[in-house]
């Protein structure tokens, strides 16, 4: 695979969970949402969580922005990029995702694989995402330290 485009999706997606990390913390500031977060989604984008709930932009949205500073534990590592295909500005990557005080989640400490759908160029919109939760030994085991 090409390192550009594996360099600019892994740090496409690392941008986008650092906003995650100090949104929920309550850090950054509250006018950075839309520039950082939401005209990044596509407008008819899915967002598939790990219990398969299926999410619009509409419905996730708003979901995020209430959540500003409601978790300042929160933290984020993103691990595994991978660019899987890429066809003129389409990428198919995948990531691992593992979170520590995510008091939304169940368990808190939690790891999941996310699949996404981008369109370039950077910063990328993001046409689709599906998380999957990691098998429960391996999230009992970590890595937490971050």
């Amino acid at each position: 695979m090409n390192n550009d485009i594996q360099d600019r999706v892994r740090r496409d997606v690392e941008q986008l969970h650092v906003f995650f990390v100090g949104w929920f913390n309550g850090t950054i500031a509250k006018d950075s949402f839309e520039a950082e977060f939401f005209d990044r989604m596509a407008d008819d984008i899915e967002y598939i969580l790990p219990g398969g709930v299926r999410l619009g932009r509409n419905e996730f949205g708003p979901a995020i922005r209430n959540g500003f500073g409601s978790n300042p534990d929160f933290r984020i590592a993103i691990r595994e990029v991978t660019v899987h295909w890429s066809f003129d500005d389409y990428v198919l990557a995948s990531y691992v995702e593992w979170q520590r005080n995510a008091i939304a989640s169940k368990p808190a400490d939690n790891g999941r694989i996310s699949t996404v759908l981008l369109k370039g160029p950077e910063p990328f919109t993001w046409l689709h995402i599906h998380e999957t939760w990691l098998p429960a030994e391996e999230m009992a085991a970590g890595p937490y330290d971050f």
